[in-house]
């Protein structure tokens, strides 16, 4: 099982996570021709070489070549991921990143997600650190990411709202649930962007299964700090030991109400909001009355944005909410060829076991469109050519 091991001792910022990932193993050139994908003018990334107490790593400067005055809000920002031509998941990834700042600033100011507008997270430099972590992360494609105890810091920073006190009200928000310390460093060691990073790519925190480290990388930060290093480390290696378990949240309501044509637009909502799983069940209520229950299966974290879009867009009065323990395979996406060109595949293993392998909805219908023949043989004739492997992608 392939791990990322993020240890920030000294916190995480946006361009720290870029620099780490870059000295880990990701193509600066190919992060750069990627991130053009979405039409995005007057920025460049640097990368270099630098230390911090004698330890080497990459820093990376993601520069503005002008000056922005706009304000982005939450659907400009969906708007240019949406739009640009990355690939599903690396949108997808993108998106959640960004809708953790989102809830957060939300709860802080206390209004809409909607209504939110991105200060320095809306800024051109903080759109590319997060749609650059997405793009790293799909290019090491990692099973699981854990996550050491989070350094905050200390002291004050300044930004467009004012003065205010390290960790910053939207950083707190997005770290809860995630085990963190301050005053390891007198400075905003964990910024709201490399808070959101962690909290959208996190799946085990402070875990105490081992790994076999097989490659290291330093993202150096912009401070310098004589006590201790201004650096993140990120840990590329195996784990023998299954680590899929993790804790969510299911929460439910019965409607009979509305409309059902309304169903459709609150999943996708949900699903945009971080949502692993959104379904729905028939049922008899009272008095005969058919109806439904509305079943979203999230990350404990995000329970607050699920009961705000389900009490916002649906008729629901009253929502159950119940903590459970969710445990899933380790699964892997590979590009194979079949007869109709590459089509993307998903590997699921049990033990280092494969147990399943089926292609890609959207590219099994893109071909069938495409070529004019059923769905269905498509997928047939793409699963009759599947190898399977194990989990160290060796054929059975």
């Amino acid at each position: 099982m392939k791990i990322l091991f993020y240890d920030c001792f000294s916190g995480i910022s946006g361009d720290m996570n870029l620099g780490a990932m870059i000295d880990l193993g990701v193509d600066k050139e190919f992060l750069i021709s990627e991130l053009r994908k979405l039409n995005l003018k007057g920025w460049e990334l640097n990368a270099e070489k630098d230390q911090r107490h004698g330890i080497g790593g990459t820093k990376v400067t993601v520069k503005q070549t002008h000056h922005e005055h706009t304000h982005r809000h939450l659907s400009d920002i969906e708007k240019i991921i949406n739009e640009s031509s990355l690939d599903k998941k690396t949108k997808e990834i993108s998106l959640k990143i960004f809708m953790k700042v989102a809830i957060a600033e939300a709860s802080v100011h206390g209004i809409p997600v909607n209504e939110v507008h991105f200060h320095e997270v809306g800024a051109i430099d903080s759109i590319i650190d997060i749609v650059g972590a997405a793009i790293c992360f799909n290019s090491l494609n990692p099973d699981a990411v854990f996550v050491s105890t989070l350094e905050l810091g200390s002291g004050f920073v300044n930004c467009d709202h004012g003065t205010l006190p390290v960790p910053a009200p939207a950083t707190v928000e997005i770290i809860k649930g995630i085990p963190s310390k301050t005053g390891g460093v007198n400075f905003e060691a964990t910024t709201p962007t490399g808070a959101a990073i962690i909290a959208a790519l996190g799946t085990h925190f402070n875990p105490g299964t081992p790994i076999r480290i097989d490659k290291t990388g330093y993202g150096v930060g912009h401070k310098e700090n004589p006590a201790v290093p201004n650096l993140l480390r990120i840990f590329l290696g195996e784990s023998d030991e299954p680590v899929s378990g993790h804790d969510a949240l299911l929460l439910e309501c019965n409607i009979d109400d509305m409309n059902p044509e309304f169903f459709e637009y609150i999943s996708e909502k949900l699903f945009l909001a971080g949502a692993s799983d959104v379904y729905i069940s028939g049922i008899i209520m009272k008095k005969g009355r058919p109806g439904n229950i509305l079943n979203v299966i999230c990350e404990p974290g995000l329970g607050g944005i699920v009961k705000e879009i389900i009490f916002t867009e649906s008729t629901s009065v009253g929502i159950r909410t119940f903590p459970f323990r969710k445990d899933t395979l380790s699964r892997k996406f590979e590009v194979i060829k079949t007869a109709y060109g590459d089509v993307t595949v998903k590997r699921s293993f049990y033990n280092e076991k494969e147990v399943s392998c089926k292609p890609e909805f959207e590219d099994c219908r893109k071909i069938a469109l495409e070529k004019g023949i059923p769905l269905k043989e498509v997928y047939n004739n793409i699963i009759g050519s599947i190898v399977i492997k194990d989990h160290n992608n060796r054929i059975i």
